[in-house]
């Protein structure tokens, strides 16, 4: 069931905030609601130069979801294109990647406390502690070190490699594993960066598959990544898509899987437990980290081969390792979650914002 959180001046709000200036805050009657309980929220990326991004809330419990709680509760509206969020305590950050901020909001009620400005092409936000934090960047060359107290960007830590052929290093997610934080290099890429968070420099970098768009970490301390490969016609040149490991302590990719030409893998999970990986590649695919066969399809996708929607993104609940899968459909129209267990047994239907993208679960 989904509850409608307006009344009827929110339609009218709503067409009015395509030509709202971007940080201009509205007088109007705002929904007050509190949720200290455990959810999920969904960025929804919204349409490229449209500005109309958005932030939706499950409640896995009663099967509730909130549309628009960012807007509708502080009249601000969201940005262009919500890549990614990350909470801390009771602080949720949201990185608006084309708007190059991050907006900062408490999870119970959806009002905003702040926001970090200065940030370039920002994609993912990573607590190092409660005053120092790295967000990756798309275009900068550089990762921005970010104080979350004051809100204020206060270093950056150059990866640029000077090789004017390719935006390099655009970086992305980000893992730790003891004082080292482990970054993915994605656009016409092929590495994994090594970054001393003591120091804030790049110590290391770890070779892998072309364009390793997504990584975690399981319960041994083994990294794995998984690479699309890029495009046959590719510049940068092509490698067959593939999932890889790095062992803890070691600084050298094994292959594990290589995929056929034209898979599109990406969106790599783990489970709660730590113990079992979860990715797209058209549908849901499953492999145990000590199994030495090829992943399984556990959810088949309900599109034909080449659609340019579908399934969009992926994640796992941490606590349950219930599945949740972004269907984007065309990026026009309002988006849906689809809700399995951890065995693929579909658990609940959500309609959300435009071109789900991400989430984070709400402890």
């Amino acid at each position: 069931m989904i509850r409608k959180l307006t009344c009827l001046i929110f339609p009218v709000l709503m067409l009015l905030a395509g030509c709202m200036k971007d940080d201009e805050l509205w007088s109007f009657e705002r929904s007050t609601h509190a949720f200290p309980f455990a959810g999920l929220f969904v960025c929804n990326q919204g349409n490229f130069m449209y500005g109309n991004a958005s932030l939706s809330y499950y409640d896995p419990e009663t099967r509730e979801v909130l549309n628009e709680v960012f807007f509708s509760t502080n009249a601000l509206p969201l940005g262009d294109v919500a890549h990614s969020m990350v909470i801390r305590d009771s602080l949720g950050y949201v990185v608006i990647n084309n708007s190059g901020r991050i907006y900062i909001f408490h999870t119970h009620t959806f009002e905003v406390v702040g926001k970090i400005t200065g940030l370039t092409s920002p994609r993912y936000m990573h607590f190092i502690n409660d005053s120092k934090a790295y967000v990756t960047d798309l275009y900068a060359r550089s990762i921005a070190i970010v104080n979350p107290l004051s809100m204020e960007v206060t270093g950056t830590i150059p990866v640029n490699n000077h090789e004017s052929g390719f935006s390099q290093h655009a970086t992305e997610q980000m893992v730790q594993l003891d004082k080292y934080v482990y970054t993915n290099c994605w656009s016409f890429d092929n590495q994994i960066l090594v970054i001393d968070s003591q120091t804030d420099q790049v110590v290391d970098s770890i070779e892998v598959l072309k364009q390793p768009n997504s990584m975690v970490l399981d319960r041994y301390q083994t990294l794995w990544v998984l690479s699309d490969g890029g495009f046959p016609e590719s510049p940068y040149g092509y490698d067959l898509p593939g999932l890889m490991k790095i062992e803890a302590g070691s600084r050298k990719a094994e292959i594990v899987h290589r995929f056929s030409q034209g898979a599109l893998p990406r969106g790599l999970a783990i489970n709660g437990s730590g113990d079992t990986l979860y990715f797209l590649n058209k549908g849901v695919y499953r492999h145990a980290v000590v199994s030495t066969r090829e992943p399984d399809l556990l959810i088949d996708s309900p599109y034909p081969a080449g659609h340019q929607g579908g399934f969009y993104a992926l994640e796992v609940d941490p606590v349950s390792s219930e599945l949740y899968v972004a269907d984007a459909i065309d990026f026009v129209q309002r988006g849906t979650v689809y809700r399995f267990t951890p065995h693929g047994e579909a658990v609940d239907t959500f309609q959300v914002g435009i071109g789900p993208g991400g989430f984070c679960f709400k402890p």
